[in-house]
This record gives structure tokens, C-alpha cells and sequence, in this order.
């Protein structure tokens, strides 16, 4: 997706070869116009898949999975990453590790808001190790649905991610796919 790509070169900045700065369009401010745009490239990709529903994982997820949604007209379900006091009865949860915080945290999905037979389109904005889409998907299919894919705004390729996800027979669509990385450098495939 060019769009996105001249926004990462233009306003994100490599910190290191695994850290990308995009702060400032994705996922502390958000650019509604160009989440918009990437909300119609994934429902294009993914048009006639049938999808019934889009999931995310919170927080930085939410724009591009709402919009996503939105395109394709179907309810988007957020993943919870924290164990709430509210959320006890009918929850699934398994445990995901972060490589970005170095630490484990128990991902939760209320079992009312994923069905059986569901087709899941599975939406975030990052893809570098795959933690959190085979901990997503973990609990996708304990609901009975089926994963159909994986859309990941930014995909680190460098990084095991999208390919143990294929390897599993996952699709997975990455709108901007970084070959490399390095300080003050960033490589599209």
C-alpha cells in the first residue's frame, strides 16, 4: 500500500532494527484519513472471504480493525490484554508474551462476541515475532471460529512472524512489509 508507505518513510522513524517509531500516525495519534485507507485496502484483500467478524488486539489495534470493519460491515471484537474485575464469567484467556514490554500478559476474549462458525478476519498493527496473533488465534478458534486470515498493517518480515504464521496455514496480508530495519533506515520488501 504506497499510501502507507510514504507515511512510514515520511513521518516513522527506525530507532533501531527492531524498533519502528509511528507514533504519530498509528498508534498514539491516529490519522484517520490514511486508517480510512487502510480499512479499504484489507476489506479489498479480503473481499469474499466471507468474514463475519474482525478482531483486534488492544490498544493500537482498534483504528485500523474499526475501520476494517466498517468497510466490511461487520462487528469488530477487541481482545482484552489485562484481566478485568468485570470480565469473569464466559471469558476465554491464554497467556502471550511480549517481546515489546519483556513480559507475559494474559490476552481475553468474552466468548458472547466470537461464535462458532464465525469467519475471523484477524487485524493489528504490528506483526514482528506472531506472540500475539497465535495467542489471538489460540482464542479465536477455542470459540469455535475459524481464523482467515491475518492483516497486519506493518509486518517486520525480518522477524519469524509472518512466516510461522504461514508455515501454521495462516494468510496473512501485510500492508507495508519491512525487509530491514536499521537505525534511520527502513526497507520495504
Amino acid at each position: 500500500m504506497e499510501q502507507l508507505r510514504q507515511r512510514i518513510l515520511a513521518d516513522g522513524r527506525a530507532l533501531s532494527d527492531r524498533v519502528l517509531l509511528v507514533d504519530s500516525f498509528l498508534n498514539h495519534q491516529v490519522d484517520p484519513q490514511l486508517m480510512r485507507a487502510v480499512g479499504e485496502e484489507f476489506a479489498r484483500r479480503f473481499a469474499g472471504d466471507g468474514v463475519t467478524r474482525v478482531v483486534t488486539i488492544e490498544s493500537s489495534g482498534i483504528a485500523p480493525a474499526v475501520m476494517t470493519a466498517l468497510q466490511m460491515g461487520v462487528p469488530m471484537v477487541i481482545l482484552k490484554k489485562s484481566v478485568s474485575s468485570i470480565l469473569q464469567d464466559g471469558i476465554l484467556q491464554t497467556e502471550v508474551f511480549s517481546f515489546t514490554k519483556n513480559a507475559p500478559y494474559q490476552l481475553t476474549l468474552k466468548r458472547q462476541f466470537v461464535h462458532p462458525g464465525d469467519r475471523v478476519l484477524l487485524v493489528d498493527d504490528f506483526l514482528a515475532n506472531g506472540e500475539a496473533a497465535f495467542g489471538a488465534i489460540r482464542l479465536i478458534e477455542q470459540a469455535g471460529a475459524e481464523v482467515i486470515g491475518v492483516g497486519a498493517v506493518i509486518a517486520k518480515m525480518f522477524q519469524p512472524g509472518a512466516r510461522r504464521l504461514r508455515e501454521a496455514g495462516y494468510r496473512v496480508e501485510p500492508l507495508a512489509p519491512i525487509r530491514r530495519m536499521a537505525e534511520g533506515v527502513i526497507e520495504f520488501e
